[in-house]
């Protein structure tokens, strides 16, 4: 239950509306216009309003202030993040019970959040959620969300969840849609509980509740070597089945509704060793976070770089990538090279620290980029990092290694970039 109704000013930008009406960190924000705010996404909806009376807290001093904003004006205020709520589920594929110590603390916490599933995509089974938090989601529209599903058998679900009081998904997917809340489904497909019928039975499941379920993605369960559970990993066999079992409804649903609606992600395909579909087959890419259709992208984004533009002077340039991007990567990078000025060298790394079976880029620990690249960086100037491979507006990889120690351990400059072609474009133009 929502009980706690205020919020804590972060910061606030200098010059902005909240700036000259005296706000400041460390301010208490209360209420919006008598509507008590108990979270950011509160004070998201109801300071869209254009006049607005701010009720906030200031030294144990409750204080209001009238400001009017003006069409699409930023108020200028950054509140500090909410508590996450925690899953109470002892999922049998959950990747947090596979990581072992020494990692950033906030890779340990296993959310469950509506609230983190609207904002920022994260993925929720939806099996805490309380009739409050419903009434919200509708109250304030809080759509598109993100699903967990794996399986709609409610039995074999609360046995891949580990929670036996675990909620009919049936009946929670059918409240949103009646609803008109958009969903995005995910199953992670685990050999030998959720695939072959299962996973069809599912599929024609979920499908009940399209257009309001827009898209579902069926991705490999992800295991590390530090595993407990005795789970079988996806071989090319399981995901030969995967593939076809999706194509099939494919062909199905975009014959009647011009879409494909249920996707497999890349892993699946280079597990399976097939051929990427064409990127149009993807739509929006309403799940690429998620690692559908990134590599498409990517290829397809490959292809129309035309050009580089003339650079200073030669400079040879190193990068990494995980192993199972390493063929796409290097064939873009092989053409790059084509460029009389460009030298760059592309390196796989094999991730030690999860295991051999993690081969996402994203995945990577600072010291196994390290290990791999010590006695490799003699003949190059600089190292291009990926930023997929850091925290989020920071330096930082999964274990702590900065891109300093990066520095320090090659002795090569390094530098950041997005990782698409016209990144790695941009980023060797700047030498």
């Amino acid at each position: 239950m929502r009980t706690h109704n205020r919020l804590e000013i972060d910061s606030v930008d200098a010059g902005s509306p909240a700036a000259k009406a005296g706000f400041q960190q460390g301010d208490l924000l209360l209420a919006i216009n008598s509507h008590p705010l108990h979270d950011v996404i509160d004070f998201m909806f109801h300071k869209s309003s254009g006049e607005l009376e701010i009720e906030f807290m200031r030294h144990a001093a409750k204080n209001k202030v009238l400001i009017s904003l003006e069409d699409d004006a930023d108020l200028g205020i950054a509140v500090k993040p909410f508590k996450i709520k925690i899953c109470r589920n002892n999922c049998i594929f959950c990747f947090v019970k596979q990581l072992p110590k020494g990692l950033r603390k906030s890779l340990y916490i296993k959310d469950e959040d509506y609230r983190l599933s609207f904002l920022y995509g994260n993925y929720m089974t939806l099996s805490n959620i309380t009739p409050e938090d419903r009434e919200r989601i509708l109250e304030q529209r809080l759509s598109p969300l993100y699903i967990s599903v794996h399986t709609t058998n409610r039995s074999l679900r609360n046995k891949m969840l580990g929670n036996p009081q675990a909620q009919d998904i049936m009946r929670d997917l059918k409240f949103f849609a009646s609803n008109k809340i958009r969903m995005h489904i995910q199953i992670v497909l685990c050999p030998g509980f959720n695939d072959g019928k299962e996973l069809q039975n599912t599929i024609k499941d979920i499908y009940k509740f399209y257009p309001y379920v827009a898209s579902v993605a069926v991705v490999p369960v992800g295991l590390t070597r530090h595993r407990k559970q005795q789970l079988q990993p996806v071989t090319k066999v399981d995901a030969l089945a995967a593939v076809a079992i999706v194509e099939s409804f494919q062909k199905r649903f975009k014959k009647k509704h011009g879409e494909s609606i249920v996707y497999c992600s890349d892993e699946m395909y280079i597990k399976a060793e097939k051929t990427f579909p064409p990127l149009k087959e993807y739509g929006g890419l309403s799940q690429i976070e998620n690692g559908v259709g990134m590599v498409p992208l990517f290829i397809s984004q490959a292809k129309k770089i035309r050009y580089l533009k003339k650079l200073s002077g030669k400079k040879n340039f190193l990068t990494f990538t995980g192993i199972s991007f390493f063929p796409y990567l290097t064939k873009f990078i092989n053409r790059v090279n084509e460029h009389e000025d460009v030298n760059i060298t592309v390196i796989p790394i094999e991730n030690e620290f999860f295991g051999q079976s993690v081969t996402v880029t994203g995945l990577l620990t600072g010291r196994d980029i390290i290990k791999s690249l010590h006695d490799n960086t003699d003949l190059y100037d600089i190292l291009i990092v990926p930023d997929v491979v850091l925290k989020e507006g920071d330096n930082m990889f999964l274990d702590n290694v900065s891109l300093r120690d990066i520095e320090d351990a090659t002795g090569l400059k390094t530098v950041v970039t997005d990782g698409t072609p016209q990144g790695f474009i941009d980023t060797i133009c700047k030498f």
